[in-house]
């Protein structure tokens, strides 16, 4: 797996199966943080053009309000307009309040063309992205 951004709020990865793949880092994050992760996400996204992307929130502390606002109306947005993204497998978190915080994003990303998974367990999310665009 080639690495292709990391920091406090997580890492991105160039999976050699076929996808982009999130895995978010366990603890505290600033905003900047998580809004420079997700940049990088759609830029991952645009080089790999298939719109397939891993989102492994197992240790993912919840998101802010200030943080679900940005999910919401600017990164997802911008991530299937700039990046492509259509295919997101989702790990949920082990953090009740986090599971909660993603489902509200991922509602209001229902008017994007955007079709999301989830999954407890990581080789069923593989699996189900790997099906995609075949």
């Amino acid at each position: 797996m080639r690495l292709y951004f990391e920091n406090r709020a997580g890492r991105i990865s160039d999976d050699p199966a076929g996808f982009a793949r999130l895995t978010y880092h366990p603890g505290q994050r600033s905003e900047d943080e998580l809004r420079a992760l997700l940049g990088h996400v759609t830029r991952l996204l645009a080089r790999r053009a298939d719109g397939r992307l891993l989102v492994d929130q197992r240790l993912m502390q919840p998101f802010s309000a200030s943080e679900q606002q940005h999910v919401m109306h600017q990164w997802m947005p911008a991530a299937v307009a700039d990046g492509g993204y259509r295919f997101g497998a989702v790990v949920q978190a082990h953090d009740v309040f986090a599971r909660l915080a993603t489902a509200s994003v991922t509602t209001q990303g229902r008017d994007l063309n955007l079709t999301y998974r989830y999954f407890d367990d990581e080789a069923p999310a593989v699996e189900w992205l790997l099906m995609q665009l075949q």
